[in-house]
């Protein structure tokens, strides 16, 4: 059976014959597909976010393991939660297959190789209370079908993320997120649709992750890491909002702070420093509980 990002759409079959305007509006149809795939199968993501988050609150890791678009992915979203959520650069982790250079550069071979897998395995090193996420358009390379292998092996808890219902790593995964896009546009060309709805179902399974542990307060980003300017004005206007004080007053707490959640604690419950680092610490962070 032919792997349903390798077949072809019928509804592109003429995407060589159309001008510009009509090529985007063929892809732009197919796209809106992605965003309907991944709704029928929110209870399973739902799922995924709670037991990644208690594995997390419990001190676990998860990483992201793919090839080529996939890989790329993971890695893109494992690089942006530490800026974005405070958390250690280990928390979250990605690996693609041929290493560092198949980043910028495609190694065709790399899906391949069962070698690879087991060295960028090797290197999470993962522990009972980690989580391994493999992402895979077709879900049949020998790359994360040897990393799922390993964590059914070790009895780790692993995620499938995938837009082949016939997957051929199913079976060796705990968590299993199909999203059924059907052929792409140009057929093969998986960084399209399946990519699309790779990055966003591991946006939904990181960021849901930090939502459950604490790291937001209502929507507002608040163990941001203030490192550029952008960011500094942006910490000084939770501050000011979540607290309702004015820009200066947000400010001066932020710099006795040094970081938007103490800050907002400082100035809503009227206490030093200390004191708010003390409520957050007996709180799990979770500024809701708090304030």
């Amino acid at each position: 059976m032919i792997a349903i990002t390798e077949q072809i759409n019928p509804d592109t079959e003429d995407i060589d014959l159309q001008n510009g305007t009509e090529i985007a509006r063929m892809i732009n149809r197919e796209d809106q597909k992605v965003a309907l795939a991944i709704a029928r199968i929110l209870p399973e993501i739902g799922s995924a976010i709670d037991i990644i988050a208690e594995k997390m609150r419990s001190g676990g890791r998860m990483a992201y393991f793919g090839s080529g678009t996939s890989g790329r992915i993971g890695i893109l979203d494992a690089s942006e939660m530490p800026p974005t959520y405070g958390v250690n650069e280990d928390m979250i982790q990605g690996y693609i297959s041929g290493g560092e250079k198949a980043v910028r550069y495609a190694v065709e071979n790399a899906e391949d190789r069962e070698d690879f897998a087991q060295k960028d395995f090797a290197a999470f090193n993962p522990a009972a209370g980690d989580v391994v996420v493999a992402i895979s358009a077709s879900g049949n390379p020998n790359y994360t079908l040897k990393i799922l292998q390993l964590a059914h092996e070790k009895k780790i808890l692993s995620v499938a993320v995938t837009s082949n219902p016939d997957a051929k790593f199913k079976s060796y995964a705990d968590i299993f997120l199909c999203a059924e896009v059907g052929p792409e546009v140009i057929a093969g060309s998986s960084r399209m649709k399946s990519g699309t709805a790779q990055k966003m179902i591991v946006n939904m399974l990181s960021t849901g992750a930090m939502v459950r542990l604490g790291k937001t307060y209502r929507n507002y980003m608040i163990d941001v890491q203030v490192h550029n300017q952008k960011l500094y004005q942006r910490a000084i206007n939770y501050i000011s909002q979540i607290a309702d004080v004015d820009s200066q007053t947000a400010e001066n707490a932020l710099k006795t702070a040094e970081n938007v959640k103490t800050a907002c604690v400082m100035l809503v419950r009227k206490c030093s420093k200390q004191q708010a680092e003390e409520l957050l610490l007996h709180n799990e962070g979770i500024l809701r509980r708090i304030i």
